[in-house]
């Protein structure tokens, strides 16, 4: 026991704490599978990695400020059968993101875009990809105050620098003059730099509406579309597919 006991201090001291945590059960496993020294050394080890793991992604996960948790597995693909889920699923490589590359979700309300954003940018962060996620009002928001404050260089910092940035809910509200330019800024800095997953109920022909100029935004749908995967989600919303099946809800025509 004394050996023992000096073996978890050891562990301890190397910074392998979640090894000394385990250390009892592995030695006992070891004992009744009449494992080698290198098998119960690598269990010992494993055992160290997967919490370590586990751990680093809660705090990029925490870090990437996803308002949920939903993966592209709890997506119903069958249910909106205008996606391909064949490029969901090539998507979620994030050979797009090696490549700087933009993904575009649009769509009516309740569609699913918010969740297959969320989705990928899950998985992006289980392989170890920084991830940033907002609201397009919460980021001009921030931009704006940033600006106002002296300190946009600064602050644009935390949308320039994660490898994906997750813009959500564009076209909900318009944008004023300033609002506008904040965003063809970020949109320019990091153009063919980082990706940008982009969820939006707009069709790209109402974006100088949104913008409230047409030619900024045409520069900004230049940036965005230059390398990027548009997914145009056509179908019911995803938050009623429930009432849908039982006939509770009676689905409004032209709703596309």
């Amino acid at each position: 026991m004394i050996e023992l006991e000096k073996a978890r201090v050891h562990l301890e001291e190397l910074g392998l704490s979640n090894a000394a945590i385990y250390l009892d059960a592995l030695l006992e496993k070891a004992q009744q599978e009449n494992s080698t020294y290198v098998d119960f050394l690598n269990d010992l080890l494993e055992a160290e990695i997967v919490e370590r793991q586990r751990r680093n992604m809660e705090v990029r996960t925490k870090l990437a400020r996803l308002p949920y948790r939903k993966t592209l597995d709890e997506f119903d693909f069958a249910f909106q059968p205008s996606i391909d889920e064949k490029l969901i699923k090539e998507l979620a490589t994030m050979a797009f993101v090696c490549r700087a590359e933009n993904v575009i979700f649009l769509g009516p309300p309740g569609v699913g875009k918010t969740h297959l954003a969320i989705g990928l940018a899950i998985e992006a962060l289980s392989q170890g990809i920084s991830v940033y996620f907002s609201s397009l009002t919460r980021l001009i928001e921030d931009l704006k105050k940033a600006y106002e404050e002296n300190r946009l260089e600064k602050r644009m910092r935390i949308y320039t620098r994660p490898k994906l940035l997750v813009i959500d809910e564009v076209g909900y509200l318009p944008l004023d003059g300033l609002g506008a330019n904040l965003f063809f800024q970020l949109i320019s800095a990091r153009y063919e730099k980082g990706s940008v997953i982009l969820t939006s109920n707009k069709g790209f022909g109402e974006w100088g509406e949104l913008m409230g100029d047409p030619v900024l935004a045409t520069a900004v749908l230049d940036r965005l579309l230059h390398h990027a995967h548009i997914i145009n989600i056509r179908g019911n919303s995803y938050r009623l597919k429930d009432r849908l099946k039982t006939g509770l809800y009676a689905s409004p025509r032209n709703n596309v």
